[in-house]
């Protein structure tokens, strides 16, 4: 980082080299051991509260983009002061501003006060956790830029960074909007075959609980805990 230049030619391949080198880093420290940094059992513990949130999401919905993310820090951030626990709370802010990006109908979905579809909130879901590992990069970058390279800052590098992990990792949360509809995939995590198709009738009773059965799948994949299907991650990584 200390010899990247925003300026210099082939600075944003650089940059994404530099980006892939801290997540394999990552993936490695926490294979090593899962309770580095608290950060597994933290993404965990909020992961459950969101799925715990997306029922009432589907209901009410919120008034604007500010509330949500007001309302989803509150309940998943929780007060720790660890550096997972703000990656959360960045990570939260971060994953409604990328989903408000990928679905400009929020915005009428906010601005009617109805409740939000189950596809922004499934994905809600999955770059929430992408987001969570961004954010802690981004924080871990942040810290040495400050340290080493201060006039690296106003190029915001870090940003870049989560951005490029965040990009990275988010296909490999399952969707739980998808996983509903495939009760084969969710038999260790359902009593019956029924169970995915009443979430399909009812996506507002079931929805929520596939999503709570998904979490630890979601953050050992986006950790590097789970490795297959990954492949390409660690390749670029590697």
């Amino acid at each position: 980082m200390a010899r990247w230049r925003d300026d210099s030619r082939n600075a944003d391949q650089r940059l994404e080299e530099i980006a892939a080198d801290h997540l394999s880093a990552l993936h490695e420290t926490l294979r090593a051991d899962r309770s580095a940094f608290g950060l597994y059992d933290t993404a965990c513990a909020a992961g459950e509260r969101l799925a715990g949130a997306l029922g009432s999401l589907a209901a009410e919905g919120a008034e604007s983009e500010d509330a949500l993310v007001a309302r989803l820090v509150s309940e998943i951030g929780g007060d720790g002061g660890t550096l997972a626990d703000a990656a959360v709370r960045r990570g939260t802010a971060a994953a409604v501003r990328d989903v408000r990006s990928r679905h400009p109908e929020l915005d009428d979905a906010m601005g009617g006060g109805a409740g939000f579809t189950w596809d922004i909130l499934c994905d809600l879901y999955q770059v929430f956790f992408a987001d969570i590992v961004g954010e802690f990069l981004r924080s871990v970058v942040a810290e040495h830029v400050k340290l080493a390279v201060p006039v690296l800052i106003a190029a915001d590098p870090e940003g870049r960074i989560a951005d490029w992990v965040a990009e990275k990792v988010v296909d490999l949360v399952p969707n739980p909007c998808e996983e509903s509809a495939e009760a084969t995939d969710l038999a260790q995590g359902v009593d019956t075959a029924q169970s995915a198709v009443d979430a399909l009738q009812d996506p507002s009773a079931e929805l929520p609980k596939i999503a709570e059965l998904l979490v630890p799948r979601a953050v050992g994949k986006v950790l590097g805990l789970i490795t297959e299907e990954i492949t390409g991650v660690e390749g670029a990584a590697a």
